[in-house]
Parts: structure tokens; sequence; C-alpha cells
């Protein structure tokens, strides 16, 4: 059956350098229109997965389809990818709009329509009026959104992106993000995202393919991955949640009692019998109050940061890190503390225990 314009399908995929295999037998669909992130720790295999769909890198074993096309053996120029590497990759000795064309016009196309296209690219990325700019005259976000353009331009089935913001300081990173989401969202290509940031991930992904050791982990939304952990890694991974023991006192359906710190509370059972457990805390699934009833502790640390404060506290579960954004008061190092379980920000991993 014809797979719809931008699907895209790894099938059995497997790659190898010598005897280290970087990716173990990968499957994954991705539907058209849709902004999915590769997300992992150095060396998990995300770039090479990419490399691969982009044709810089040619699988051991297995298909990768796009569009419906078996593009396994294409080189990267027939493949219908656009690629924006995280260096920019522009040339400094022309001008913006001779960078956007620059594909085009390598492709054939006469020079006065391919810099009428690349105008029009420029007005996509909100970059109207720039193009006889050279590159070392614009901001680093300018300059990313080039790269974009450039991309764009060429109409590709996939746009590529390797660490697109890797070079921008953390307020920049945060606009360019919004940027390149809104964008995606609006022109609904499908985008392959690859990043080692997990707020990145989560702010600009409708799904996250987080990886591990060459293979994948968990897929799932942004909220699914947050919320909802398969397993420790992800926890601690996807927003450094504590991971505790608890205990699981009995299951009626998909709710399970649990305790933890001597306090009984209901969640989500995620398949996870009676018995010994571990428990995902976000950093926010509990408050701290210095009296009252919930799971004893005593701060072993506590910062002020404006708008929220943050705590070390000791407990019959060990040391776990704490946010409380409600509180306006400083509980200082040796102060008891009562932890109230919050609705979110909690939950049982399965096959943890």
């Amino acid at each position: 059956m014809t797979q719809p314009r931008g699907a895209v399908a790894f099938r059995n995929v497997r790659k190898s350098f010598g005897e280290f295999t970087a990716i173990h037998d990968l499957s994954l669909d991705i539907a058209p229109g849709q902004l999915v992130t590769l997300l992992g720790p150095s060396g998990c295999g995300k770039t090479t997965t990419l490399r691969m769909l982009a044709g810089l890198e040619s699988p051991s074993d297995g298909r990768i389809l796009i569009g419906g096309d078996d593009v396994t053996r294409l080189p990267a120029d027939r493949r219908d990818v656009s690629m924006v590497f995280q260096s920019y990759a522009l040339f400094p000795h022309m001008n913006v709009g001779q960078n956007v064309a620059y594909g085009l016009e390598a492709g054939g196309l006469r020079a006065k329509e391919a810099r009428k296209r690349a105008d029009e690219a420029l007005d996509l990325v909100g970059l109207s009026g720039l193009g006889g700019r050279l590159p070392a005259e614009l901001s680093g976000g300018q300059q990313q959104r080039v790269a974009v353009a450039r991309a764009l331009v060429l109409e590709p089935q996939v746009l590529l992106l390797d660490e697109p913001l890797s070079n921008l300081d953390a307020r920049l990173r945060r606009k360019v993000r919004t940027d390149i989401r809104e964008l995606q969202q609006r022109l609904g290509f499908t985008a392959v995202y690859v990043t080692h940031d997990q707020e990145e991930a989560l702010a600009v992904s409708d799904t996250i393919v987080v990886m591990k050791d060459g293979v994948i982990a968990q897929i799932g939304s942004p909220r699914e991955l947050y919320e909802a952990p398969a397993s420790e890694f992800i926890a601690d991974f996807i927003g450094e949640a504590n991971v505790v023991d608890a205990r699981v006192l009995e299951v009626d359906g998909d709710v399970a009692r649990v305790e933890l710190g001597g306090v009984a509370f209901p969640l989500p059972s995620r398949g996870v019998a009676p018995g010994p457990a571990r428990l995902s805390l976000r950093s926010n699934a509990l408050k701290v109050k210095p009296d009252g009833e919930g799971i004893p502790g005593k701060v072993a640390s506590s910062a002020y940061l404006g708008d929220h404060v943050e705590y070390e506290i000791d407990g019959p579960f060990g040391r776990i890190f704490v946010i409380d954004d409600e509180s306006d008061t400083l509980l200082p190092s040796g102060t008891a503390v009562a932890l109230e379980v919050r609705a979110r920000g909690i939950a049982l991993i399965p096959g943890a225990a």
C-alpha cells in the first residue's frame, strides 16, 4: 500500500562498526506531519539513527522507507530529506539569500526562480528583508533560522535536525525551539529531531523516542514519558526523578494501594503486583510542610531560588530532592517536616521491584 508523503519507517535496522553494534534491530514508524525526537545519553545511537535516515550511514541490516519507498541503499542526495546541522554549515562568503538558494541552484533551478523561493523561505522563518546580509552579521538564533530556511526551501519529505540548538545560549535556545515548533506545526512537515536535552525534547515533540545502548527504551508523548516512565532509566533520564522503594499493599483492577514511609495512597497499578515496588517521585510530587500529617522527614539542605525553594530531604526512603514552588518560607537544615503526597508526579515503575 502506498504510504503518505513524509511517512518514515525503520524495519529491523541494525548498524555495526566492526565488532561494535551501535543499533540493534530498530523498528520504528513516524507518521507524516509529526515532530519526533530521538533522545538519549551520549552513545545511545540517536545520531547514528538520524545519519542512516539521511543517507550518511548505511545500515548493516534492515530497511528504511520514506513515503513508502525503500531508500536503504539510496545516496543522500536522492532521499528527499534535508538536514539542519548543529554547526549551521552556512557559507560565510555568501549572503543569506545565496545560502538559502544554493541547494536549488545546485539542483538546476534558474537563479531568478531560486532567489524568489529563497525569499519566500526566509519570510516563513521570520527573516524577511535580511537576504542581503552575510551570516556573520546575524545573531546565532537568526543563523539557525537561515539553516532551517535553506533546508525547507528544498521542500523535503522529511526535515532532519541534529542537535540544532546546541550552539545557542540557554535563553536563545528557548526562543529558537519555540520558533521551530511553531513553524513545524504551521507548515505540517515531518521532522526528526535529535537532542540529548530532555527539556528541549519535552518542549518541541509530538512523540519522543528514548534510546539506550542502541535500542528503544520507550516511545510516547512528552506527558506519557514524564508521568508514566516504563523503567528506572526513563524515570531518571526524563526529568531526573527520585526513584525510591515502596510497597504495593493491594491491587484492585487498575488501582494499586501503595505505602511509602507509613502513608498509604492510591496510584494506577501499571501491572505491578502486591509486594515490594519502585516509585518514581518527581521533584514536585511531595509538598513540604513544617508540621501536620504526612511522611516524616528532615531537611538536609535548602536553597531559595526566587520563584521556588529547593530541598534535599532525608526520610525513610533515603535522601530525595524536592521543589516547593508554593511556600514563601525557607526551612533551614535540620527542620523536621511532613511530606504530603500530591496528585501528580508520582508513578509506579513496572517491573522494577
